[in-house]
C-alpha cells in the first residue's frame, strides 16, 4: 500500500504538529499507511508537549513531490502555507478549522472543515466516528493542541465543543488541563533562546487578501516588552522581508498570554489600512489591540475587510 504523508502548514505550531501525528496514528489504526511529517522547525511550546507525552518530532521534508504521491493536509488548506511541490501531488483529505482560500483539486477528496477552535477537536470526533480508542499519549497531544489554539479557553475562537473535547481528553491523558496548559503556554512564551529572525518566522502565515499579499506573524509572550524593546531591529528585518517577498503588508502581533491583549507592528505600503481594521491609531508603526489574541478570528477578518475597501 502506498504511504500517505500527513502534514500541517509551514512555520508549524502545536496544533499543526500534533494533529499530523494524531491523524496519522488514526489512519494507521484503520488500515491506511500514513506518516506524519513537518514543514519547519518546532517552537518551544510544541517541544514541551511532545516531550511530556513521549513523542519524537516528525520527519522534516523540503519538497513533498519527491516524498509521496498522496498527502493529507491538517490545520491548513491555503497553498501558499503548504509544502513545496503541493501542486504535483494528490491531496486526498483536508482536516481544518480555517477559512478556505486558494484551494482547488483535480480529484474529489474528503474535506472536513468545522468552525471550532482547533483541528484536534475535529480529529477527536473522527476517532469516535471510526470507533478507535484514543490512547493516553495521543489524548495528551490533542489536549495540547486545544490549549494552544484557544489560549487555555480564553481565545474568542474557543467553542463549547473545544471545551468538551478538552475535558474528555484531560481524563484520558491523566493531567490537569489548567496546570499543564499554563505550563505549556509559558514554555512557548519563553523567548530567551530565540533570535529576532526566529520570532518573525516561528508562527508566520502568508495570506492573499484580494490583490494584496500579506504576512501575519504572531508570537506569545509573558512580557511584550521583551520583544518590542527591539523594535528598530525588528523593523529592519521586516522591511527586508517585504522587499524580498514583494509584500503589501507585514503585520507582526505580540500577544500577552496573561492579559489577553496584543501589540501590533504594521509595515508595508498598506500599513495604514490597519488603523481602519482595528479602529486604533498606530504610532511609531505600533498599536495596542485590546482583547485581540486570535489571528484567525480577529486579525485576518479585520485586515481582509479593510484591504478590500
Amino acid at each position: 500500500m502506498e504511504k500517505v504523508l500527513v502534514f500541517g502548514h509551514q512555520n508549524p505550531d502545536t496544533d499543526t504538529i500534533t494533529s499530523a501525528i494524531v491523524y496519522a496514528h488514526l489512519k494507521n489504526q484503520i488500515g491506511s499507511e500514513s506518516e506524519a511529517v513537518r514543514l519547519g522547525e518546532l517552537n518551544n511550546e510544541t517541544k514541551f508537549a511532545l516531550e511530556k507525552f513521549g513523542f519524537e518530532a516528525p520527519r522534516l521534508i523540503e519538497n513533498v513531490s519527491t516524498e509521496a504521491k498522496k498527502v493529507i493536509l491538517v490545520d491548513h488548506n491555503e497553498k501558499q502555507q503548504s509544502a513545496e511541490g503541493i501542486e504535483e501531488v494528490q491531496v486526498t483529505e483536508v482536516i481544518d478549522h480555517h477559512r478556505i482560500a486558494n484551494f482547488e483539486t483535480a480529484d474529489p477528496l474528503y474535506y472536513r472543515a468545522e468552525p471550532v477552535g482547533c483541528t484536534a477537536t475535529i480529529i477527536n470526533k473522527i476517532y469516535k466516528e471510526k470507533g478507535v480508542e484514543v490512547p493516553a499519549n495521543i489524548a495528551g497531544l490533542m489536549l495540547s493542541a486545544i490549549v494552544s489554539d484557544t489560549l487555555l479557553f480564553k481565545s474568542p475562537t474557543c467553542t463549547e465543543e473545544d471545551i468538551i473535547a478538552a475535558r474528555e481528553l484531560e481524563k484520558i491523558a491523566g493531567v490537569n488541563v489548567e496546570e499543564y496548559g499554563l505550563a505549556m503556554l509559558k514554555a512557548g512564551a519563553d523567548l530567551s533562546d530565540k533570535s529576532l529572525e526566529d520570532l518573525l518566522t516561528l508562527d508566520a502565515k502568508e495570506f492573499g487578501m484580494g490583490e494584496s499579499k500579506v504576512i501575519i506573524a504572531q508570537v506569545n509572550a509573558v512580557d511584550v516588552n521583551d520583544v518590542m524593546n527591539r523594535q528598530a531591529e525588528l523593523e529592519e528585518l521586516i522591511t527586508r522581508e517585504i522587499q524580498e517577498k514583494e509584500l503589501d503588508l507585514f503585520f507582526f502581533v505580540v500577544t500577552d498570554i496573561l492579559n489577553n491583549d496584543s501589540v501590533a507592528l504594521a509595515l508595508g505600503k498598506l500599513a495604514l489600512k490597519a488603523e481602519a481594521a482595528f479602529d486604533v491609531k498606530f504610532e511609531n508603526n505600533t498599536a495596542l489591540l485590546k482583547g485581540v489574541v486570535s489571528r484567525k478570528k480577529q486579525v485576518v477578518p479585520a485586515l481582509t475587510e479593510a484591504l478590500a475597501e
